[in-house]
């Protein structure tokens, strides 16, 4: 399996993974948002602000996950905020989306991230180190319809302290109907 950083010149197979995915798992409905979703973040987030890695086997997606920047407006700590991020059903339960984002947390940290932030599920991304936050330790852009799934880590030495909000995400994520 090879593990890719940014491949952005291949927006459409990317993002067909994660309507694939996502329809395996949640229905067409789902399968459809989370397309538009990903697909947006990738043609609409500035460069400099997004960070997609995969992995592929064979020349085919297998899993990806999107990173965008996580800006808070009283704090200069550098965050990012992974969503979505995707699995082929076939290659689920296999420790493919473990591996991923262990690879782009470790890319991260390399460049100067100082903290990864999610909205998932605590059990799986604790594996990876996310821990659950409060609203108040990490101000979301959004209300959260399951705070519970609100989870972060440094990726320094320090552990998480609060962060000086409001938050400010990417315009394609800023929109109730993903929180």
């Amino acid at each position: 399996m090879q593990l890719l950083l940014n491949p952005v010149d291949r927006t459409d197979q990317v993002a067909l993974l994660f309507k694939r995915t996502f329809t395996d798992s949640e229905g067409a409905d789902e399968g459809a948002v989370i397309y538009d979703l990903a697909h947006t973040l990738l043609t609409t987030t500035p460069e400099d602000d997004l960070r997609v890695f995969s992995a592929e086997k064979s020349g085919t997606f297998t899993a990806c996950v999107i990173f965008t920047r996580l800006r808070f407006a009283g704090d200069p700590r550098a965050a990012f905020l992974l969503s979505p991020m995707a699995v082929a059903t076939a290659h689920q339960g296999q420790g493919v989306g473990q591996a991923l984002i262990r690879h782009a947390l470790k890319a991260l940290q390399a460049e100067g991230v100082d903290v990864a932030v999610t909205y998932g599920d605590p059990n799986f991304y604790g594996r990876v180190g996310f821990e659950p936050v409060s609203t108040d330790t990490v101000p979301p852009p959004q209300p959260l319809n399951m705070p519970e799934g609100w989870i972060a880590q440094s990726l320094t030495d320090a552990p998480l302290t609060a962060l000086a909000g409001p938050s400010i995400c990417a315009p394609a994520l800023d929109r109730p109907d993903v929180w």
